[in-house]
């Protein structure tokens, strides 16, 4: 199961954050924060596979992949591969390389709610759902079919609305 998805920048802000288990806003806060401690102090050269059980807990790993200034760090238990997960990190970068053209760390921050809803097309209550990055396009785009013609329906009708200047 995957327990997190974070998107952070390499000065640790962090631009996205998604956990699939409850937890308080302050614990979620000091996991990021050890995430990036974690992150920075590594060598290139190394391994993009971490331990995380002292992060959070027994049975926890972490995969994280660094593109320009972000990193993409997803955490999860023992039922998922490493190299999977892995590839589901460029599963979702090369999603919002075409949903962005060549995304950057304002994409992600300007367009959150469209971030989100290609995470949610490929994770589900911290399962995987899609690894497809034309499905998840394909979703996407009807999604945004959908908000665009719930945006062009007005709710006062057209008669109601002459009623008033009578």
């Amino acid at each position: 199961m995957i327990k997190a998805v974070m998107v952070m920048n390499t000065q640790g802000k962090t631009r996205l954050a998604k956990f699939y288990e409850y937890l308080p806003v302050e614990k979620q806060q000091e996991l990021i924060r050890g995430v990036f401690a974690v992150l920075c102090s590594r060598a290139e050269n190394v391994s993009n596979f971490i331990d995380a059980e002292s992060i959070f807990g027994p049975d926890s790993r972490l995969v994280y992949k660094h593109f320009a200034t972000l990193y993409f760090v997803f955490v999860f238990d023992s039922s998922e591969n490493e190299l999977a997960v892995l590839d589901l990190i460029q599963v979702f970068v090369e999603t919002l390389d075409r949903c962005f053209k060549n995304v950057c760390e304002l994409d992600v921050v300007f367009n959150y709610s469209k971030v989100h809803t290609i995470l949610d097309e490929m994770i589900f209550g911290g399962q995987v759902v899609e690894t497809s990055s034309s499905e998840i396009m394909k979703a996407v785009e009807e999604i945004s079919k959908l908000e665009a013609a719930s945006n062009a329906i007005t709710l006062i009708p057209k008669s109601a609305s002459g009623w008033r200047s009578r």
